[in-house]
């Protein structure tokens, strides 16, 4: 999360309706989004279902600024940490099978560094996602990844870079759950 704020939080003032790098969003939604999810995982993790999504979301006011939108970003990410540091190791709650409190870490970490690449490509800031951070989210989510530059090798996984000549995959999963 510090890092997201780092790379982003200086740059306010630039289009964020700009399309956030390959995807299909604006960088603003692209961090309501980020915001979204950091807040589902938290909800996951403190309700633990075991079969599905809790039915609730995240509404950002349409005429959030950015300044804010990061505001809530770092909120939704304060509600996941703490979830996490409550949270027995033993915890299981749903994401497509039971997944442990490592898996939602791992989740919010990826969700965070894949998407702040992405804004700062819309922004055109140059950034990549700290390599000791990669090398956690591989380990933990994409465990079959091919060696690497941890950021070479997770921007490749996840579609939004090619890699050694590799093409980008066309599609991607992430493993979380656990047995």
């Amino acid at each position: 999360m510090a890092e997201l704020l780092r790379v982003l939080g200086p740059h306010t003032g630039l289009d964020w309706r700009a399309r956030a790098g390959s995807l299909e969003w604006s960088c603003l939604d692209t961090a309501v989004h980020v915001a979204h999810d950091l807040l589902a995982y938290a909800g996951q993790l403190a309700a633990r279902p075991s079969v599905a999504y809790l039915p609730f979301d995240l509404t950002v006011d349409a005429g959030a600024p950015p300044s804010d939108v990061l505001q809530v970003v770092a909120a939704c990410g304060g509600l996941l940490s703490s979830a996490l540091a409550t949270a027995d190791p033993a915890t299981r709650a749903w994401h497509y099978g039971p997944c442990d409190p490592s898996g939602f870490a791992a989740m919010g970490v990826a969700e965070t560094l894949l998407h702040t690449y992405d804004i700062s490509q819309g922004l055109g800031l140059p950034w990549l996602p700290p390599e000791p951070l990669c090398a956690a989210v591989l380990q933990r989510l994409l465990p079959d990844a091919p060696p690497g530059d941890p950021a070479d090798v997770l921007l490749w996984c996840t579609g939004r870079a090619e890699l050694n000549g590799r093409p980008r995959p066309a599609s991607w999963v992430w493993r979380a759950a656990v047995s």
